[in-house]
């Protein structure tokens, strides 16, 4: 049997228990997974590419156990298809939160199918503890001093609340 690849990408700035949430639903589909960190020149990131690699990378060892060696943390620059097809991926794993995740992951779907029709995209949906939380807001709790712990990794609650300690 042909080992199954997938590709899951994003920017991870912080890794979230949504993200975490889908990791784990991705290792039940596929015996290896890429998570592929976005770098994109029109966004800042609040961690830098070296900080998200060892923080997801943290996570996964706290959080999934023997598991977390099918994962492999990847930078990329450019199409996530050409990223996701340079690590021999034939799935691309997409989180889905709600309806408006959907629509939007609709579309993008359609134009990888055009730009790469060798990869299937995978949507799974987000358990309905984490449906809520976005690294966005993630970011706004920690940046106002609010407990994140409810939203992230253990690994990520003390780096996360040095970005804005005072």
């Amino acid at each position: 049997m042909t080992e199954r690849i997938a590709f899951y990408a994003g920017s991870f700035d912080p890794l979230t228990n949504g993200h975490l949430d889908v990791l784990k639903a991705a290792l039940e589909v596929a015996d290896t997974v890429y998570v592929g960190i976005g770098r994109q020149a029109s966004k800042t990131p609040l961690f830098s590419l070296e900080e998200r690699m060892a923080l997801i990378e943290a996570a996964c060892r706290d959080e999934l156990g023997d598991d977390a060696g099918r994962l492999k943390v990847v930078a990329f620059d450019g199409l996530m298809v050409e990223a996701a097809r340079k690590q021999g991926a034939s799935i691309v794993i997409r989180g889905l939160r709600d309806g408006t995740d959907l629509d939007y992951e609709m579309q993008m779907a359609g134009m990888n199918e055009t730009m790469a029709p060798d990869l299937q995209t995978v949507f799974l949906p987000a358990s309905p503890s984490v449906r809520t939380i976005t690294a966005t807001l993630v970011r706004q709790i920690a940046s106002m001093g609010g407990d994140i712990r409810p939203f992230v990794p253990a690994a990520v609650v003390g780096p996360l609340n040095a970005k804005f300690a005072k």
